[in-house]
């Protein structure tokens, strides 16, 4: 007589390896505006209130106007703990430079804070975040690249930007187009969280030398 075949007997169902999520990125925005009465102030906050809906990034502000930062670029800082520009740059995984276009051309501030570091922005993504008349910031916006891609950082490829900026934003420095800045806004930091982790990743397993 045939007997059946015994039914295996089933296994204690075993939990899904999980994979850690990835230690935010470190994103510095840096407001390349120096002037009184600058409208970057209110670009900049809206842009980091974008950044802090994100779990995935956390904010660090450099401001090119701060006494410590304008002395140091001017050579003559007085003594203080603050931490310099190469060691802020340099603990950053990526960042947003947000700039005015002033004739056509970028700030000169923005120019020498660029140049006053070098190996820290190597390796590193760059967005940007434009403002000003017709175009938008945008002219200042294709200098920058050239600049930056002489110090081996990566600039993405799509840009916030602002025509006609002091049009496009409430008294409460809200843009009244939300809905179409927010989603702007994504496409920026969506490209900057992949390049920042690649490039993070791609530092640690291998120093860049390039």
């Amino acid at each position: 007589m045939s007997r059946a075949p015994e039914t295996p007997m089933p296994h204690a169902a075993q939990a899904a390896p999980t994979t850690p999520s990835p230690t935010p990125l470190k994103i510095g925005v840096v407001i390349g505006s120096v002037r009184p009465g600058r409208f970057a102030d209110k670009v900049a906050q809206w842009f980091v209130g974008e950044i802090g809906r994100r779990e995935d990034m956390e904010t660090h502000v450099i401001d090119l106007s701060e006494p410590a930062l304008a002395g140091e670029l001017k050579l003559t800082l007085e003594p203080t703990d603050a931490p310099t520009l190469a060691q802020r740059i340099g603990g950053l995984d990526g960042f947003v430079v947000v700039t005015p276009e002033y004739n056509h051309g970028y700030p000169a501030a923005l120019k020498l804070a660029i140049d006053y570091v070098y190996g820290e922005w190597r390796a590193k993504p760059v967005g940007f975040v434009s403002y000003g008349g017709m175009a938008g910031g945008q002219r200042a916006v294709e200098q920058l690249r050239q600049v930056f891609a002489e110090l081996h950082a990566v600039t993405l490829r799509d840009t916030v930007s602002f025509h006609m900026a002091w049009e496009q934003f409430d008294d409460e420095g809200r843009p009244h187009d939300q809905d179409g800045t927010t989603k702007a806004a994504d496409v920026l930091l969506d490209q900057l969280a992949w390049w920042g982790l690649t490039l993070r990743e791609g530092r640690a397993a291998r120093p860049y030398d390039g």
